[in-house]
């Protein structure tokens, strides 16, 4: 039995951000994951791929930010278990919980936090006949690294900032990227658009809207595909042909643990994103609430009050005052103390 004051179920972003959280708590934590390292999407879809609204960091790729991440909250000396799904939730007489995985690895903690991310999830398909022959002969649902497509033609499809992103990314990659969208309009954030729009007109990407892929060519691996434009069809060679549709997410076992769900999230308050069942909270892509923004960002917030609350619960009746770090420093559990710098504290003064 593995024992811990906060169980995070998902070791992505936000399930590692609140182990740094909640050790300034002087609370221990533990994270479950499917995936065989943490990081979550950052690190099994997305390694290379870059982020921009991280505070401080203009541009950070993804793999990057998994690492600072787990650095940042190595002092804190978590527990992991992974490579294995959260299937079972029982609630104690106490209150607390004890969670088992499909291996049977059973967790006791007096808090849950669901920070699963999208919970478990496949790529979305496009409707082509012969595609599920290609994939691994060419075509990718996924890019882990851009370095494959070195000095190769690419086609990428999709309207999504992921499909934006890449294109952008990989214009200084491959020696040829078409972008291809069956609208005009994208619905990625309006920059990446407009610096699509300027890649094109360096002739760094090929863009054909509206149109869409509908069928693939090639023996043993891909070689070319066909683009119905305008009930035209153009034949095109590439190498790789990259489908950027999104995630069909499912929230998997977790659906069954008796939490109000809706729209495949977990419905949470708003003042600690606590869910339905008392001690367990929802944290991140997961939890769905008005005004809820799918962004890092905004889970690292939802992290932070959600660890305040689990403070009180496993502390019950234990008053805790908020201190800025830039004035107490960081404790560890070792009973060790960083303190702040000398001059910062007596700036403050």
């Amino acid at each position: 039995m593995i024992k811990t004051d906060i169980l995070i179920i998902g070791a992505g972003p936000t399930g590692l951000f609140t182990v740094f959280e909640a050790g300034l708590l002087k609370l221990k934590c533990h994270l479950i994951d499917a995936l065989p390292q943490p990081g979550g999407q950052c690190s099994e879809i997305y390694p290379k791929k870059p982020i921009y609204d991280i505070p401080g960091f203009p541009e950070i790729l993804a793999g990057d930010l998994t690492k600072n991440l787990l650095e940042q909250g190595k002092q804190f000396q978590p527990g992991f278990t992974l490579g294995e799904r959260a299937e079972t939730i029982d609630k104690l007489e106490d209150g607390s919980f004890i969670v088992t995985t499909n291996k049977g690895t059973k967790h006791h903690a007096p808090v849950v936090a669901i920070a699963g991310g999208l919970g478990s999830f496949e790529p979305r398909k496009p409707l082509i006949e012969n595609i599920a022959y290609y994939e691994d002969k060419g075509v990718d649902y996924f890019i882990k690294d851009p370095e494959i497509y070195r000095d190769k033609k690419v086609v990428i499809s999709g309207g999504g900032d992921s499909a934006l992103d890449w294109s952008i990314f990989l214009a200084d990659v491959a020696s040829e990227v078409t972008l291809i969208h069956r609208r005009i309009e994208f619905r990625g954030a309006l920059d990446s658009v407009e610096k699509v729009q300027e890649l094109k007109l360096l002739s760094k990407i090929n863009l054909i809207t509206p149109a869409e892929v509908t069928a693939l060519h090639g023996n043993k691996k891909l070689d070319g595909l066909t683009v119905t434009k305008d009930s035209k069809k153009l034949l095109l060679e590439t190498d790789y042909f990259i489908p950027l549709f999104g995630l069909s997410p499912k929230l998997g076992p977790i659906g069954n643990w008796g939490l109000e769900i809706e729209k495949n999230a977990i419905k949470v308050n708003t003042v600690d994103y606590q869910t339905n069942i008392p001690g367990i909270f929802a944290i991140g892509d997961v939890n769905t609430y008005e005004g809820k923004l799918k962004l890092i960002l905004c889970g690292f917030h939802e992290a932070t009050l959600m660890c305040q609350s689990a403070f009180k619960i496993v502390n019950p009746g234990k008053k805790h005052v908020l201190k800025y770090t830039t004035v107490s420093g960081i404790n560890g559990f070792d009973g060790s103390r960083k303190e702040a710098p000398k001059a910062v504290v007596q700036a403050i003064n």
